[in-house]
C-alpha cells in the first residue's frame, strides 16, 4: 500500500492520468475516504473522457455554454454541418464571417469566443504539448484570458483534455450536489466546505471529482 508521500510523487509525475495513476488514486481514495471508498465500489471503473485537443474541447465549451445539451448538440450539428462534417481547423474558424456562425445558431457571445479561442489556436498557444511544462494555475491564468473563457471552463479543460491528476472543479454545481449526496447533507456545501473536505483526496481531487458527479446517479439510500 502506497504512502501518502509516494502518492503525492505520482500525482507530481503524472502529466496526464492514465491507467496506472487512476488505480493509484483509487487505491488512495479508498484509504482516505471510506464514504467515498463505498461510491467507488457502486459506480465502479473510473472512465473519465479521454480528450487531448484543447482548442476543440474549448470551442464545444462554448459551443454548450448556458443553453441546453439539446440545444448545444444542434448548434454543433449545424456547425460541423457547414465545415464537412467536423469541427473546422482554427484559421478556417477564424476567418468565418460572424453573419455565417449567426445563421448556424451563435449568439453574438459565442462568435466572439470562437473566434478568440480560434485566433489563440492558430498562435500555437492551444497546443497540448505548451501546457505541459505549465502548472495548472499557469493553464487557468493563460486560457481564462481568451474571452468567453472562465474558471469553469478552464478547470473542465485541465480535467477533462490535459487529464491533469489533482482538479477540484469547486464552483461546478454538480460536483457540490454530489458532496451533499455523498455526505448526506441538508443543504449544498459552499466551494469553501468543499475545498476543505477535498483535502483528503490530494493530489487526485481530479478522480475524485469524476465520481462526485456519478454519485447522483446513484439510487437514493434509504434509512433503515
Amino acid at each position: 500500500m502506497g504512502s501518502p508521500a509516494a502518492d503525492r510523487k505520482a500525482a507530481a509525475n503524472a502529466v496526464a492520468l492514465d491507467d496506472e495513476s487512476i488505480a493509484r488514486a483509487l487505491r488512495h481514495l479508498k484509504r482516505r475516504d471510506p464514504t467515498l471508498a463505498r461510491v467507488i465500489r457502486e459506480v465502479g471503473a473510473c472512465d473519465i473522457l479521454r480528450t487531448t485537443d484543447p482548442y476543440r474541447f474549448l470551442i464545444r465549451s462554448i459551443l454548450f455554454q448556458q443553453i441546453s445539451v439539446h440545444a448545444g448538440r444542434a448548434i454543433e450539428a449545424r456547425l460541423k454541418g457547414h465545415f464537412g462534417g467536423r469541427l473546422p481547423p482554427s484559421e478556417r474558424l477564424r476567418a468565418t464571417r460572424a453573419t455565417t456562425l449567426r445563421g448556424l445558431g451563435l449568439s453574438r457571445q459565442k462568435i466572439l469566443a470562437v473566434h478568440s479561442i480560434a485566433a489563440t489556436a492558430a498562435a500555437g498557444e492551444l497546443r497540448a504539448a505548451r501546457f505541459r511544462s505549465m502548472d495548472d494555475d499557469a493553464v487557468i491564468a493563460d486560457v481564462t484570458r481568451i474571452h468567453g473563457v472562465g474558471e469553469w471552463t478552464a478547470h473542465m479543460l485541465l480535467l477533462f483534455a490535459l487529464r491533469r491528476p489533482d482538479v477540484l472543479p469547486f464552483g461546478d454545481f454538480g460536483i457540490r450536489k454530489g458532496l451533499q449526496r455523498l455526505d448526506d447533507l441538508k443543504e449544498l456545501p459552499s466551494a469553501a466546505a468543499l475545498t476543505a473536505r477535498a483535502e483528503a483526496w490530494r493530489p487526485w481531487r481530479s478522480v475524485a471529482s469524476w465520481y462526485l458527479w456519478r454519485c447522483l446517479d446513484l439510487p437514493r439510500r434509504t434509512s433503515d
